[in-house]
């Protein structure tokens, strides 16, 4: 069964960094380009980055660029998003999600992690 479990989110302050990572199980990342998505309270969900499974190529929405990075890991199965230089802005739900290409709308993605909570917060 297809599968994604994230982990990684917790409290931090502004400027502190935080790695999210996901991990895939019933499917591969060579076939699957794994997305990250947000969801703050009272707003819709905006996608966040993703990598390609087909060239490894990244792409960051702009209000996380320069900060943020995203890897994977093929052996492992997973995925890996660091947040640095976080900001209050930053606090939400955090959703990885899997396509066959990498897109900034949701609906394209097959699979779903159950999301994982940051807060930024002094």
């Amino acid at each position: 069964q297809e599968q994604l479990v994230e982990s990684g989110g917790g409290l931090v302050q502004p400027g502190g960094s935080l790695r999210l990572s996901c991990a895939a199980s019933g499917f591969s990342l060579d076939y699957y380009s794994i997305g990250w998505f947000r969801q703050a309270p009272g707003k819709e969900r905006e996608g966040v980055s993703c990598i390609s499974s087909s060239t490894g190529s990244a792409y960051f929405a702009d209000s996380v660029k320069g900060r943020f990075t995203i890897s994977r890991d093929i052996a492992k199965n997973t995925v890996n998003l660091q947040m640095n230089s976080l900001k209050p802005e930053d606090t939400a739900v955090y959703y990885c999600a899997a396509a066959p290409v990498c897109s900034s709308v949701s609906a394209r993605y097959d699979y779903w992690g159950q999301g994982t909570q940051v807060t930024v917060s002094s």
